[in-house]
């Protein structure tokens, strides 16, 4: 008797399901090597940022007066904001607006997987891309433009968590916006606009002097605009801080923006997140 209620009991064990870690980790694994299945996804993911790079960091390329770098130099840690954003806020809020009109997660949502699982493999692949986009424009930063890696640790961990805290915050961001498509057909619409918005606002195409005064204040108010300034915090000399609005790469100030958002962005997403499309009810 002893013997099959130890059995019974084993059996019980090995048929528990993992925790949300556990599952997350997997499913993390899982939306990875879907992304590298889709060449065409993958190429034009990686692809593009270095190719808006090569166009801008070639067409203006002369010293930046009073700041003792080029122009090509100050695109690098733009465009490497603007990746990280494209990785995490616009790939997320395309690809869940398109699987929940597939009804992908509805089908998740009643299975024993824990909701939270969900959320960490997108997360995980949001991680993964993030960095292998990040690597890739550094690579061509330094290799091409003449950018310098940083020099110390501070610069090094300073790096660290302006990609943690970016990446959360437009991951979160990507997440909450979306439910805003009534459609897949119209996520794209609805995401690159604002995206795209944002990435003129915010010094990664014109140069912070050359904004507008009240779109630089509207700028300021995303993520963006401090990934883009820490950023060059980290890889462009201390006298290219004139070119900043507060003649200054303020890090602290960075910090606490993208903490805010990070907070915001789990806000957002608690309050508009959908498994079924407005259709479904």
């Amino acid at each position: 008797m002893s013997t099959t209620v130890v059995r019974e009991r084993g059996e019980v064990g090995v048929g528990r399901l993992p925790g949300a870690w556990g599952l997350g980790l997997r499913r993390g694994a899982l939306e990875i090597r879907q992304f590298f299945r889709q060449r065409d996804q993958v190429v034009f993911t990686f692809a593009f940022p270095v190719v808006l790079l090569f166009l801008f960091a070639s067409i203006f390329r002369d010293d930046v007066e009073g700041a003792g770098i080029t122009a090509s130099q100050l695109y690098v840690p733009a465009m490497m904001a603007a990746g990280i954003m494209s990785t995490s806020f616009q790939a997320l809020g395309i690809s869940i607006a398109i699987e929940r009109e597939d009804k992908v997660l509805r089908r998740l949502r009643g299975t024993p997987m824990p909701p939270a699982a969900y959320f960490l493999g997108k997360i995980w692949l949001v991680l993964f891309t993030g960095l292998l986009e990040t690597a890739i424009l550094l690579l061509v930063g330094t290799t091409c433009y003449g950018v310098d890696l940083p020099a110390d640790a501070g610069r090094w961990f300073d790096l660290a968590w302006i990609f943690v805290l970016g990446i959360t915050a437009c991951a979160l961001l990507g997440i909450a916006i979306s439910s805003v498509p009534s459609s897949a057909n119209s996520a794209s619409s609805v995401v690159v606009l604002p995206f795209l918005v944002l990435q003129f606002i915010s010094g990664v195409y014109i140069a912070i002097g050359t904004i507008p005064d009240w779109m630089l204040t509207i700028g300021a108010l995303f993520p963006l605009k401090w990934m883009c300034q820490g950023l060059r915090g980290v890889f462009l000399p201390e006298s290219a801080q004139v070119l900043e609005q507060a003649g200054s790469w303020e890090p602290g100030r960075v910090a606490l923006v993208l903490a805010a958002w990070c907070v915001g962005g789990l806000a957002l997403c608690l309050l508009t997140f959908r498994w079924k499309d407005r259709r479904a009810g």
